[in-house]
């Protein structure tokens, strides 16, 4: 407990009312085994420490200047990989920054902002945050998404896709029906795991592939999962050039300089090591698979995952006993103590030796 007392006085009335998102734990434990923050199992690509060396081997002359404010041999680099124009590219610190910037530049109007009520629970916060009215719609029962719900005036619709907690894949065709039936509203695909995610039909799924088809649609992504780089912070925007110049003009108005000179190097050598990159994925999603079968076995109920986590419900429903005693083991796992998500876990996809030690501690308590 702190010894200081907070003195609200000289607060504004914002920052009183404000009810701030509240970061997945960072526990400190003796043989810890981590499952609920999401982070890619495996090390970042060994190009990136070998550029973020070089650039500190350059630091008396590279450190002491401000890095590139346009990040502009990263965009370049991201517009060659993703098959667009570099102006048509914006990152920022980390994809909550770069969402953050979303609401103020689209979603400050006077209609509505739809989102999925079960999604990523920054939205809300955002939305406070910039006196955004937010709209959550309910999704169905088995937690996907119905867009004919979409079918109302709004500002724009945001969807976390796969969404979280949940780890469900939203089709191409659904996106490209909520960008065309809101042309003047602006679509945002949140794909931070869209990188572990696969069709049934090994067609795209990633919503980058529509962007050149809808002036309207902005898609945002991260380095921290697929790329092992949450330390890192970086994020990013694909869109039209009109929706990526206002996401410009917003960030040079609070941030001008938000990636370092580290940051840019480390990013941009992540995305030249494509090899690495697609075994990461490819080894992230078979322990996804393992993992999925063996929850299954000891009689859990597992949403189908496009993540690198899974959504499961214990046999008996009692999620939060078994977090809690999970803990007292070292394993750490996300439970959200709220309607309908009460009786799931959501356990991030970690080693083969951490899934299984998940896997024989819950087979255990089951015994």
């Amino acid at each position: 407990m702190s010894e200081y007392k907070i003195d609200t006085r000289l607060w504004s009335t914002k920052a009183k009312n404000l009810t701030p998102y509240v970061p997945g734990e960072q526990p400190q434990h003796d043989n810890l085994c981590k499952l609920n923050t999401n982070e890619n199992p495996y090390p970042p690509s060994p190009k990136v420490a070998a550029a973020i060396s070089a650039e500190l081997a350059e630091q008396a002359t590279s450190l002491r200047l401000y890095p590139a404010p346009e990040s502009d041999t990263l965009r370049q680099t991201l517009a060659e990989i993703y098959g667009l124009q570099t102006e048509q590219v914006f990152v920022g610190n980390g994809s909550d920054e770069v969402l953050a910037l979303v609401f103020a530049s689209f979603f400050m109007k006077e209609r509505p902002l739809l989102a999925p009520d079960i999604s990523y629970s920054f939205y809300p916060v955002y939305a406070e945050t910039f006196g955004v009215e937010l709209v959550q719609i309910p999704l169905r029962q088995d937690f996907s998404i119905d867009s004919d719900d979409y079918r109302q005036p709004c500002s724009g619709v945001i969807i976390a896709n796969p969404n979280a907690p949940t780890g469900l894949l939203l089709s191409l065709e659904v996106i490209n029906k909520l960008a065309t039936e809101h042309p003047n509203a602006v679509i945002v695909i949140d794909e931070a795991y869209i990188d572990f995610a696969r069709a049934d039909d090994g067609q795209e799924v990633s919503a980058v592939s529509l962007i050149n088809e809808h002036d309207n649609l902005l898609v945002t992504q991260t380095f921290s999962k697929s790329r092992s780089l949450a330390g890192l912070r970086v994020g990013m925007a694909f869109g039209n050039v009109s929706l990526i110049e206002a996401l410009t003009r917003m960030k040079n108005s609070f941030n001008s300089y938000p990636l370092d000179k580290l940051a840019q190097a480390g990013a941009t050598a992540s995305l030249q090591d494509t090899e690495y990159f697609a075994q990461v994925c490819s080894d992230v999603i078979d322990l996804r698979n393992t993992m999925t079968a063996g929850l299954q076995q000891l009689g859990f109920t597992v949403l189908p995952s496009h993540a690198n986590f899974v959504f499961a419900r214990p046999p008996a429903g009692d999620a939060a006993i078994i977090a809690a005693t999970l803990r007292e083991q070292g394993i750490i796992v996300r439970h959200f103590n709220q309607p309908r998500l009460n009786e799931y876990l959501r356990i991030t996809v970690g080693t083969a030796e951490q899934n299984q030690r998940l896997l024989d501690a819950l087979g255990a308590l089951a015994s």
